[in-house]
């Protein structure tokens, strides 16, 4: 779908219009998803092609498989041929493997996976997910359970464990998951959760005393974004008497009371969650990981809609107003890093390194405002 320009002043007009915290009509937040889609697939007709930035890279890497995360969840309310034929040539391109190998241990090269499984439970042919399978599979057996030392970790694999117990069946895939994102919480680095603020230091190195220039913890925007998303995976996908549902309910609630005193006025949220003035500015991508987790929350029943409906109400149509352009590419969308100064310049104009993730964060946020009820 391309957005000409009188579908692009549609969706201005609705987004101001309905700044007011009114419910986004279905047809505004589908055509945001479509046209901000049709962009990125004109952009990249084959899926196997490779990512050149700094250097080359494959396309099954953590940046594209968020995208094809925000598809799938896209074809979920939205059934196209073209999305599912678009995601299955991606994994046939890469002949269904992982960067790495089935030896990978590192959860940016599992993410694929995620689109893997859900390609399988459509057409359940086993080389979808036999090479997923083994890695993840090798890490239980290894007993090791400290690989998640950065907290995007978190939704790059916890997602996988939680579709592998559900595909099979099997617990142990729920209890490994656990032990692995309780020792990111509770152990690496001291911990990187901090249950008085509710909210997680990306890693080690910005447990304090690192600070930001106002004194404040460090807390990413982005990376708080991750667990968030991490959690909301987890808990949609596990059947409702899976192991430990109640410890990510819980952080999931916390984090998302966390995030309500520090939305800027505009609808955003700043990529430093407690200092504004450190590369302070709209931001994309975790704004609409945030969004995607209150959205969520609502359509579930696990957290108030007088709350949280009008601020994710605002967030999102501060998106379409100020991110979303004619060609339908985002704008406001930091590169890739790991806190504040990353992938600066974040402007209207600026675009990432990579735009795959932002886009894909993009669309599992519509997803669930498409599923709001008046």
């Amino acid at each position: 779908m391309k957005l000409n320009s009188t579908l692009f002043l549609a969706l201005m007009v609705t987004a101001t219009h309905s700044f007011a915290q009114k419910t986004p009509a279905k047809k505004s937040v589908l055509a945001a998803m479509a046209s901000t889609n049709a962009y990125f697939m004109k952009k990249w007709p084959d899926p196997g092609t490779s990512i050149t930035t700094n250097t080359t890279r494959p396309s099954n890497i953590w940046t594209r498989a968020v995208y094809y995360e925000g598809l799938m969840a896209l074809h979920t309310v939205e059934p196209s041929k073209e999305y599912y034929d678009y995601a299955t040539e991606w994994g046939v391109k890469h002949k269904w493997g992982l960067r790495g190998g089935v030896s990978t241990r590192n959860g940016d090269n599992q993410a694929c996976g995620q689109t893997y499984i859900d390609l399988y439970n459509i057409d359940q042919q086993p080389e979808r997910i036999k090479d997923i399978k083994e890695s993840i599979d090798l890490m239980m057996k290894s007993g090791k359970i400290d690989d998640w030392t950065w907290i995007d970790a978190l939704q790059m694999g916890m997602p996988v464990f939680a579709k592998l117990g559900v595909l099979y069946k099997d617990n142990a895939y729920y209890e490994y998951m656990y032990k692995m994102y309780m020792h990111t919480k509770t152990a690496e680095g001291g911990g990187l959760y901090n249950s008085k603020d509710q909210l997680w230091w990306r890693d080690k190195s910005f447990v304090p005393p690192y600070k930001e220039p106002n004194g404040e913890d460090c807390y990413w925007s982005r990376g708080n974004g991750w667990v968030i998303a991490a959690l909301v995976r987890v808990l949609d996908i596990m059947p409702k008497d899976a192991p430990h549902r109640d410890e990510y309910l819980k952080t999931y609630k916390e984090m998302l009371s966390a995030l309500l005193p520090v939305q800027r006025p505009d609808g955003f949220w700043n990529v430093s969650l407690h200092d504004a003035g450190n590369f302070g500015g709209k931001e994309t991508s975790g704004t609409a990981l945030f969004v995607y987790g209150m959205a969520w929350g609502i359509n579930n029943g696990f957290i108030d809609a007088k709350v949280y409906k009008p601020v994710l109400v605002k967030a999102w149509n501060a998106m379409i107003r100020d991110a979303v352009t004619e060609d339908g590419s985002l704008g406001f969308v930091q590169g890739t890093g790991k806190e504040p100064k990353d992938g600066q310049p974040v402007t209207f104009t600026s675009r990432p390194d990579f735009e795959d993730y932002g886009l894909g964060c993009f669309l599992l946020a519509g997803t669930e405002v498409y599923k709001l009820k008046k």
